[in-house]
């Protein structure tokens, strides 16, 4: 399928071949996109697909300026439970959007809302995890047809600012609580380190190992532990390290590796995406949040980045550090013909909502248990 919308050509690839071909073209667009977080990097999203897609499911809404790479919608087809067209990366990404050039964003979003147009007529298109600000809500607001927006999932976020700061934006008597943990780090002697790019593999396996330790017969999100995953985690992550889009660090006690952590990184931002430690930190009574949330702060020092996340899921402990509630969003956009899956998402939408508040009312229900085991966190 082709069209022409202005001076831009617009195409829907559905060749794995040419997706793996666009790697350098993705490259520029995406850091000519302000709003573009690593989710939506192509060693990101074509890592996840190699580990996840299904054949004949790849739907890439490709629009070019004079042949040069402007916009990307990178949706997959779906036919459970309804067909619709949602975006890579799945349950293991934290944002989804579509990418667009800062200097053609409004023709771009004005041929991407064409495109998808075109194909919501035989599909729902359903933009989950769509982060304030991002890309997608331009189609949103120049969406023609039926449309809905709903609440997802809260993220907490923190200003990426040195320890001390951080430590000086919280009530005297917590911030007191939070300095005697940090000198406890120091007094134990726990040190910190970020691997070079040809570490990052064998630094992943350990960081993979100590997070399956770490969760050992306690509840932990089954995808965590797949080959799939450590496959998908490697294989992107090396390249995002080396372009500056991830970095891998190790923590080290008495010499020996007692925790791990990947950070991923956009020019504004930078994101705690997966952590692993060993059991012996706790037995120590060390406060791991502090320790990772330290060598955060240390290490976006002079980066120039703004937001430091903690990424999707509410857990109590996240909450002792003051951090802003930025709820993500669901785009939902249909044809009057779609529309009736529309109503039937929303719906559903709705209902799962409602029976989500009744469990969490009931004393039996652990706050913690909400996101707690999807990110590996406590």
């Amino acid at each position: 399928m082709a069209a022409r919308v202005r001076a831009l050509s617009v195409q829907v690839c559905s060749d794995d071949r040419v997706f793996a071909d666009l790697a350098e073209e993705w490259r520029r667009l995406h850091g000519a996109c302000p709003s573009a977080t690593p989710f939506q990097s192509h060693a990101w999203l074509h890592s996840w697909w190699l580990s996840y897609g299904t054949p004949g499911g790849l739907r890439l809404v490709l629009v070019r300026d004079r042949g040069e790479l402007v916009g990307v919608a990178p949706l997959m087809r779906v036919h459970r439970p309804w067909p619709a067209l949602v975006p890579l990366g799945g349950a293991v990404t934290d944002f989804s959007d579509v990418l667009l050039d800062e200097t053609a964003a409004a023709e771009g979003a004005l041929a991407l809302t064409d495109a998808l147009a075109e194909l919501a007529r035989t599909a729902l298109i359903d933009f989950r995890e769509v982060r304030p600000g991002g890309a997608a809500e331009r189609i949103y607001l120049g969406w023609p047809g039926p449309r809905h927006r709903r609440r997802d999932s809260a993220c907490l976020e923190l200003p990426a600012l040195p320890m001390d700061q951080l430590i000086g934006r919280l009530p005297s008597a917590r911030a007191q609580r939070v300095r005697n943990k940090v000198n406890k780090l120091t007094r134990l002697g726990v040190e910190w380190r970020v691997l070079d790019p040809d570490e990052t593999e064998s630094g992943l396996h350990r960081l993979l190992a100590l997070h399956r330790l770490q969760w050992q017969e306690r509840k932990v999100t089954p995808e965590h532990l797949r080959p799939r995953f450590a496959e998908h985690l490697i294989r992107s992550a090396d390249s995002m390290v080396r372009s500056g889009e991830a970095a891998v660090r190790e923590f080290l006690l008495d010499g020996e590796v007692v925790g791990a952590d990947l950070t991923l990184m956009s020019r504004s931002w930078a994101g705690l995406y997966l952590y692993g430690v060993h059991p012996q930190l706790r037995e120590r009574r060390t406060d791991v949040a502090t320790m990772l949330l330290r060598a955060s702060a240390e290490y976006l020092a002079g980066s120039g980045r703004q937001v430091l996340s903690l990424l999707r899921g509410n857990e109590p402990y996240k909450y002792r550090w003051a951090p802003e509630t930025v709820v993500n969003q669901r785009l939902l956009l249909a044809r009057r013909r779609t529309a009736p899956l529309l109503a039937a998402a929303v719906g559903t939408a709705v209902a799962r909502r409602r029976a989500g508040k009744v469990l969490r009312w009931r004393p039996s229900a652990s706050v913690a248990n909400t996101e707690n085991a999807r990110k590996g966190t406590e």
